[in-house]
């Protein structure tokens, strides 16, 4: 009899510890009340992102990064810049890939009618505008598109037409002008529209078509000339969640951000519209 109440002495001691703890929790708990509370964030999931971006927005993506990343703990950015067209083939390829950004809605209708991009997530975000620029020392009197003239260029930057939307928005420019098979003997294909705004700030081309927001970042280049929009297909950036992302709210939550009035101004700081 004298072991049963013992052991039952210890059972009773640890409850009776127990709700002394409890209580003073409480008390801590209503202590930590009356300090100032901790910023709380709207974070469903902890999450590292790959976000799949054109190249231009290469400048506008790093400077909100830290604060995407501050406003939303547990979520962290790393990004894959490129050109659209090969950022779309990659991710259909299998690329791993949580959001895809692009400078051109034609990669973004082949992902989505391909089932690559979830159903509601599309988003314009931005847009842009197609510039004739030089090296900053040219003494180019070009003051519009339509003088170009092919026979007095040695090299003329443009991206390839196929993969960067860039080259296809300065193809069709220079097709309606009449300008295009002229120019083929003075074409350099470049990889993306940041390799183009390169080799004209390099002194490697006389002329080169890129984004006004890629000519704002550079002090080496001069902007000659603006495309009339009625030469090319609509320059917008339509963004979306990868269907095979693991972190799809996290992802959307990132295309949120990106509209808002943050993301939003920091595109804007950089030249997009």
């Amino acid at each position: 009899m004298k072991r049963w109440v013992f052991a039952s002495a210890l059972i009773i001691l640890p409850a009776l510890l127990a709700g002394c703890s409890d209580s003073q929790q409480t008390e801590r708990i209503d202590g930590a009340d009356r300090e100032t509370p901790k910023a709380k964030t709207n974070l469903a999931e902890e999450a590292e992102l790959l976000i799949s971006a054109a190249a231009s927005l290469t400048d506008a993506l790093e400077d909100l990064k830290d604060s995407f990343e501050k406003n939303h703990e547990g979520i962290t950015l790393t990004y894959n810049f490129g050109s659209s067209g090969k950022l779309a083939a990659n991710i259909e390829n299998g690329a791993p890939s949580d959001v895809f950004l692009s400078a051109s809605s034609k990669d973004m209708d082949t992902m989505e009618d391909k089932g690559l991009i979830v159903n509601g997530s599309r988003t314009d975000f931005t847009s842009n505008t197609l510039v004739l620029i030089a090296h900053k020392d040219s003494d180019s009197t070009i003051s519009s598109f339509e003088q170009i003239d092919p026979a007095s260029i040695g090299h003329f930057a443009v991206g390839e037409p196929e993969s960067v939307p860039a080259g296809r928005y300065t193809k069709e420019t220079l097709e309606h002008l009449n300008l295009w098979q002229p120019l083929q003997d003075s074409l350099v294909l470049s990889s993306d529209v940041r390799q183009v705004l390169t080799y004209v700030a390099m002194g490697n081309a006389d002329y080169g078509a890129v984004y006004s927001s890629d000519a704002f970042i550079s002090d080496d280049v001069k902007v000659l000339a603006e495309s009339k929009p009625e030469w090319h297909a609509p320059i917008v950036y339509p963004g979306a969640v990868v269907a095979e992302s693991k972190h799809q709210e996290a992802a959307q939550q990132f295309l949120d951000y990106l509209t808002g009035d943050e993301g939003q101004e920091a595109l804007q700081k950089f030249g997009f519209k």
